[in-house]
């Protein structure tokens, strides 16, 4: 390996959140770093590891091609090649993000803009501070892999981002999933936020401040992250997301939890839903351009995304109904987790949820023929806010008012189905604001009033599009036609909805179109699809019940217009 030496250099104090972070930790004294830097690292930059405070660490990896840290990572035994080329690796205890243990560092800068709550836990900058201190020590004579990328695919507001781990997987996982300096912007890179992977170390909670073993914990102040005790890689993904989640908004910048595509008239569409709503197979459409499947930013400027990868489940995956992602499950530069795999014939078996029903691809979005390849798309002309409605009465389609459009974004609705989860027996409603509170750190009402803003100056159209079930909850109704309900879609982004004539539910208060072509006029009524008109009422109280319910918390935040919106 090659040997560097570098000067020795004070460590600065953490910077205000305005600024841009160098030096991430406060050292009193000044030292040397020697590094020791690999033969097959990529232009490792000017800012080195020491100046995170780390130091006396064994071999460096930096910014690896994806061939060199399959090698790596299957001689470190993290992970075995499958049939054709993907790289599959198994995640241990945790299959799924570690939510409970995810923690945002209470920085004195920092801490007035937090929703400090269940979903954004404090911990004190001393217990943060010492959890570092942890960090470094336990990555001293240990080889470490560092990839230097960008997140955000608009120069004026993508960031500088560094992932430090000791996994060849995850600094793979990183390089597929964010964007790719070139050569030449390597060597002059200095981080703006830094997550330090360390999986196999775990905190002490009886002296980390954690509530385990494991910790996924945000210092937005030093711009900086640690994350340990878990092998999920999607942990990586969610928290440069929540890192986004709160820079960019303070620059007017709406970040969400979407995916999005451009139609050949050069017309935007933007996907608001959650897990289980057809937000990736929906915006998948072999007639638009695919932006990205999970994570956008709308600035002044028009759409952009977040990422360079997809990161889609994979169990049962249908080869005829998503013929894109599947054919990505055969391809070199594809990371499976917890896909089960053949030991001899090394064979996928996609359908085998033995260890988890989360089973995950992570890919890069040039693997699906028709992405875009511009970093940035226009204004959205469309919003398209998902929902599975398991208690089968919201309309298949209905036009939300921009007052509406609040309503509906900051209560975030879908349903779990009975049998999903252990426990579940009944259609149980879900709330998650923003369609994506768990990566959310600022007030829900901040990324509604920017979408308010974005809505009016660009006349954007929003529909609520219901892909769960009519005539009847589970068991009674059945699910909504896929033809019907991609019917409804092209309709609403071709403008062939616009045309057609509305009617008022009596009970959501939505705009119903009476008719769209290729599909039955009857199907649009969600009443008319019940045999039993007096249950349909009774079950449609219920839900107006409880999103009414869920409101409340935003009713003295939001204007009477948009709580008005919601059900009467």
């Amino acid at each position: 390996p090659h040997t560097i030496t570098a000067a020795p250099t004070a460590m600065a104090a953490p910077l205000k959140i305005s600024q841009s972070s160098g030096s991430l930790f406060q050292h009193a004294n000044e030292s040397y770093d020697v590094a020791l830097i690999s033969d097959d690292s990529v232009n490792p930059s000017i800012h080195g590891l020491h100046k995170h405070g780390l130091g006396n660490l064994g071999i460096q990896h930096w910014n690896l091609p994806t061939a060199a840290l399959y090698e790596q990572a299957v001689q470190n035994n993290e992970a075995q090649i499958a049939h054709l080329g993907p790289l599959v690796t198994r995640t241990g205890r945790h299959t799924g993000r570690a939510a409970q243990d995810k923690y945002i560092v209470e920085d004195p800068d920092v801490k007035q803009h937090i929703s400090w709550g269940e979903v954004n836990k404090p911990m004190s900058v001393s217990s943060f501070d010492w959890l570092a201190r942890k960090v470094t020590a336990f990555l001293q004579n240990r080889k470490v892999y560092v990839m230097d990328c960008y997140a955000g695919a608009d120069p004026k507001f993508r960031m500088k981002i560094r992932v430090i781990t000791e996994c060849a997987f995850h600094a793979l996982f990183a390089r597929v999933m964010f964007i790719r300096p070139s050569d030449e912007e390597l060597k002059e890179h200095v981080p703006e936020f830094t997550v330090l992977h360390i999986p196999n170390m775990f905190a002490n909670p009886s002296t980390d401040g954690t509530r385990t073993s494991t910790f996924i914990t945000l210092s937005f102040g030093q711009r900086l992250a640690l994350i340990g005790g878990t092998f999920y890689a999607g942990e990586i993904k969610k928290t440069i997301f929540s890192a986004m989640n709160f820079y960019l908004p303070l620059r007017g910048v709406l970040t969400m939890h979407s995916s999005a595509n451009v139609g050949k008239d050069g017309r935007t569409a933007i996907f608001f839903g959650l897990s289980g709503t057809g937000k990736t197979t929906l915006s998948a459409d072999p007639e638009r351009e695919l932006i990205g499947d999970d994570e956008h930013g709308w600035s002044d400027e028009g759409v952009f995304n977040i990422e360079a990868g997809c990161y889609a489940k994979v169990i049962n995956l249908n080869p005829k109904a998503e013929p894109d992602i599947y054919q990505t499950t055969n391809m070199f530069g594809t990371l499976l987790e917890n896909v089960i795999m053949n030991p001899v014939t090394r064979r996928l078996d996609l359908s085998d949820d033995s260890i988890t029903e989360n089973t995950r691809a992570a890919y890069p979005l040039n693997f699906i023929a028709n992405f875009r390849r511009e970093p940035t798309s226009a204004h959205a002309s469309n919003i398209i806010m998902l929902c599975c409605d398991a208690f089968g009465v919201l309309p298949p389609i209905s036009l939300l008012t921009p007052e509406q459009a609040q309503y509906y974004f900051l209560l975030g609705y879908t349903a779990k189905v009975a049998g999903t989860e252990q426990g579940v027996t009944k259609p149980t409603a879900t709330f998650s604001a923003c369609f994506g509170l768990p990566f959310m750190p600022l007030r829900p009402t901040v990324y509604a009033s920017l979408l308010k803003e974005k809505l009016l100056r660009h006349r954007t159209r929003v529909w609520l599009l219901n892909t769960g079930w009519t005539g009847g909850p589970p068991g009674v109704g059945h699910r909504m036609s896929i033809q019907h309900t991609r019917a409804l879609l092209h309709g609403a982004l071709d403008g062939d909805l616009d045309k057609a004539a509305t009617v008022v539910h009596p009970i959501f208060n939505l705009a119903i179109p009476t008719e769209c072509k290729n599909v039955p006029s009857e199907a649009l009524i969600p009443e008319n699809s019940w045999a039993d008109k007096a249950a349909y009422e009774k079950t449609a109280l219920e839900l107006a019940g409880l999103c009414k319910n869920a409101f409340r918390k935003y009713e003295e935040l939001v204007d009477p217009s948009v709580k008005a919106g919601g059900p009467k």
